[in-house]
């Protein structure tokens, strides 16, 4: 099996982060291609790998995967043994609603607190509509630990898709110093502790290039 995940810059590509946790919990070999964001050959080479000249694009034996979710359905439909979503119907059911939740929405949070693993500072000003997608993320948290969360630390117990799409939030979270209720705060330890995504943060941590 050979598999290639394309991605743009660990600092600051949150989509690509998603797409490479995924990756990473099926414990396959793959290659990994990192192609920088934002430069003036980007889109160039980027278009080497994918139709859309965007992140994260999977390369396989079976085609080219072009969309973090689609990603992640691939390799949980690739590697069922490896259990990247939830056990029990139920379970599964909502970790999907919330994924396309976080997929499709919080533009607020997006625009006014976009990746960046190096920062540490709050913004000087929370826009309400920023405030609001906070408040929306830390209840999906809640209810996702509290109904589905008793045998582990992650949102549904064991590390899955959900958590990989999550932590791209938690990384915002804590790069801009937001004050949390204690359990939201306790998950975002949870995933800084996580080693695969220790690995991509120590990563994002040594890049030099500067998006302005």
């Amino acid at each position: 099996m050979s598999l290639t995940l394309v991605i743009g810059n660990k600092n600051y590509s949150s989509w690509s982060l998603r797409a490479w946790l995924a990756m990473e919990l099926t414990g396959s070999p793959y290659d990994e291609v990192r192609i920088p964001l934002y430069q003036a050959d980007s889109h160039t080479r980027l278009l080497g790998y994918s139709p859309t000249a965007k992140v994260p694009v999977l390369q396989s034996e079976d085609g080219t995967v072009w969309d973090s979710l689609a990603i992640a359905e691939y390799l949980a439909e690739r590697f069922p043994e490896a259990h990247l979503w939830p056990f029990g119907q139920a379970a599964r059911a909502m970790a999907r609603s919330v994924c396309a939740e976080m997929h499709s929405g919080f533009v607020p949070l997006r625009s006014h607190m976009p990746m960046d693993m190096k920062r540490n500072q709050a913004l000087a000003e929370v826009p309400d509509e920023v405030a609001e997608d906070i408040r929306r993320i830390c209840a999906i948290w809640a209810e996702c630990r509290a109904r589905f969360g008793q045998d582990g630390p992650f949102l549904f117990g064991h590390a899955s898709i959900v958590d990989a799409f999550y932590a791209p939030v938690a990384s915002r979270l804590r790069s801009y110093a937001v004050e949390l209720p204690a359990d939201a705060a306790a998950y975002v330890d949870t995933i800084y502790r996580w080693p695969a995504f220790q690995r991509w943060y120590q990563a994002a941590l040594q890049e030099t290039e500067i998006i302005e």
